[in-house]
């Protein structure tokens, strides 16, 4: 009896020691450094690798305007995520029972030359100088 209890303690430690060993291989493999190289390696090993080495050695020798233009192109992302967040929330708002007040887009002051100006103060000095002649 107590070899078998023996016996069980030490696979479980043994299960442990594998179990351990896999999570560490895991770990490593998810590491944000392990997963850039893996991209490398594959950008590497494409047809494409010379425009990557030419658009590394830039980076390298320009780190302060690629920092800029990532900013300004996460600016622009955030940006464009909180404008469909407003959208949804104002289509939610509008379905709902709340009330929003209908904003002008602008769509009434759209020229249209086939069409004729509307001048009514206009139209009307020359209908009563039309009349009076």
């Amino acid at each position: 009896m107590t070899q078998s209890i023996n016996e069980l303690e030490h696979e479980i430690e043994e299960t442990r020691a594998r179990l351990d060993r896999t999570i560490d291989r895991i770990q490593d493999r998810l590491s944000p450094a392990s997963i850039v190289d893996e991209m490398l390696g594959t950008v590497r090993h494409s047809p494409m690798s010379g425009l990557y080495d030419g658009a590394l050695a830039a980076v390298r020798r320009n780190p302060v305007p690629v920092m800029l233009i990532a900013a300004g192109v996460g600016w622009l992302i955030h940006r464009v995520a909180q404008d469909a967040q407003r959208r949804q929330h104002l289509n939610a708002t509008v379905n709902g029972a709340e009330s929003v007040p209908v904003l002008n887009t602008g769509a009434a002051r759209v020229y249209d030359p086939d069409r004729p100006t509307g001048h009514p103060a206009s139209d009307r000095v020359g209908d009563a100088a039309g009349l009076r002649m």
